[in-house]
């Protein structure tokens, strides 16, 4: 039962992370098409953003891991 719910956690804890991801580089790219000077600093923008969202997923993860363990 336990690992169930911690099965259902990184379940649900990565489909968040995982849309937002798709949603920033698909954001990014349009933007480098259509401003390709800028690329540079979109690029950056981009993997700090991309940092972020994978915060998500590893705060999931430590919960997960948690409810396995308790």
């Amino acid at each position: 039962m336990i690992q169930d719910s911690a099965a259902f956690t990184m379940a649900i804890g990565s489909i968040g992370p995982a849309l937002a991801i798709g949603m920033i580089g698909a954001a990014a790219l349009i933007g480098m098409a259509r401003n390709p000077e800028n690329s540079e600093n979109i690029q950056i923008a981009m993997i700090i953003a991309i940092a972020f969202a994978e915060a998500i997923a590893i705060y999931a993860l430590v919960v997960a891991l948690i409810i396995k363990f308790v």
